[in-house]
């Protein structure tokens, strides 16, 4: 802590499936992060990379947190050490974290500068990172926009009207 105070967080990182290419799948930082949750949403990326289609396996992590009660330094010297404690785990060709619940771009920034420091210069470990540091021009609006896409799709489909044109 700032303080000087030592904190001691758990860490998890579940690889589901890797049968169709990476892991993939969020970093959550709450309180009520546990193991079982985590392979639950391991098992439901494994699905989702596979109802789409995509090359991925499922994956899920998360560190038991409460990054409300938390400075940025606490923050980072967390993300930083569960990224010493996993990186042999992870990487482009194994699992790819990207944010969750209580992550964002800069918890991303900071997992990638400390794989970095062991694998040298790889962008490719983590999505969701910043757009400066080689993340998606997008990312940050593609949930909001896949949502209002598909309600627009709906609306279509039921002869609605959605800001004031016919479909």
């Amino acid at each position: 802590a700032d303080s000087g105070e030592l904190l001691i967080f758990t860490g998890y990182r579940v690889q589901h499936d890797d049968s169709r290419g990476p892991a993939k799948g969020g970093i959550r930082y709450h309180q009520e992060v546990n193991l079982d949750e985590v392979r639950s949403l391991a098992s439901l990326m494994t699905w989702k990379t596979a109802v789409v289609d995509i090359p991925f396996g499922g994956a899920k992590g998360g560190i038991t947190c409460d990054p409300t009660t938390m400075s940025q330094g606490e923050i980072e010297r967390m993300t930083r050490k569960f990224v010493q404690k996993i990186h042999e785990f992870i990487g482009p060709d194994k699992d790819i974290p990207a944010p969750d619940v209580n992550t964002n771009a800069q918890i991303m920034a900071w997992m990638m500068d400390e794989y970095s420091k062991f694998h040298g210069f790889c962008p490719a470990v983590v999505t969701g990172k910043p757009v400066q540091l080689h993340g998606s021009l997008g990312r940050e609006e593609a949930t909001g926009r896949g949502t209002a896409i598909i309600a627009e799709e709906f609306l279509k489909s039921q002869g609605k009207s959605i800001r004031g044109t016919t479909f």
